[in-house]
């Protein structure tokens, strides 16, 4: 039998993967991959997310260009992270008049559950050309690997 290498972050990255795909519906009310009509003004946006493990460290870089450290707010509380804050809108409605507009404005709030078990006080976070670094250190140690188990298939 083949070995086949567990990954510690499987279960996490699956339930990211599967907010995302909501998260587009719910944003555009299509799915990914159709064409997307005009979005409304009132359109909320969710910052881009890139999740990565580096060695035993999970590390997630949410892209937030437009909106200066002192307005993002990162915290933990029951195992969940939640990054949120506002980018201000710079055009002024009453003074000019958009021919396109496709940047996001507005409040957002982005959260993702961590694995069980996580120190939640050890969870750093830097800010870097408008991305947001959180480091999640150890979180190897307490994502349990996947165990496959076989259901046999009964016949009649």
């Amino acid at each position: 039998m083949a070995e086949t290498r567990s990954h510690p972050f499987r279960g996490f990255l699956d339930m990211m993967s599967e907010m995302d795909r909501m998260r587009s519906l719910g944003r555009t009310g299509i799915e990914s991959g159709q064409q997307a009509g005009g979005r409304t003004q009132a359109a909320a946006w969710v910052p881009t997310i890139d999740v990565v493990a580096r060695g035993r460290d999970l590390v997630i870089s949410a892209e937030i260009a437009g909106v200066p450290p002192k307005d993002i707010d990162v915290n933990v509380s029951n195992g969940v992270l939640t990054i949120s804050g506002e980018r201000p809108g710079e055009l002024d409605a009453e003074t000019v008049t958009p021919y396109v507009r496709e940047r996001y404005y507005g409040h957002f709030r982005r959260s993702m559950t961590l694995p069980d078990g996580v120190d939640e006080r050890k969870i750093s976070a830097s800010f870097d050309n408008g991305v947001v670094k959180i480091t999640v250190p150890d979180a190897a140690d307490t994502a349990a690997a996947p165990t496959p188990h076989h259901i046999p298939i009964a016949e009649g």
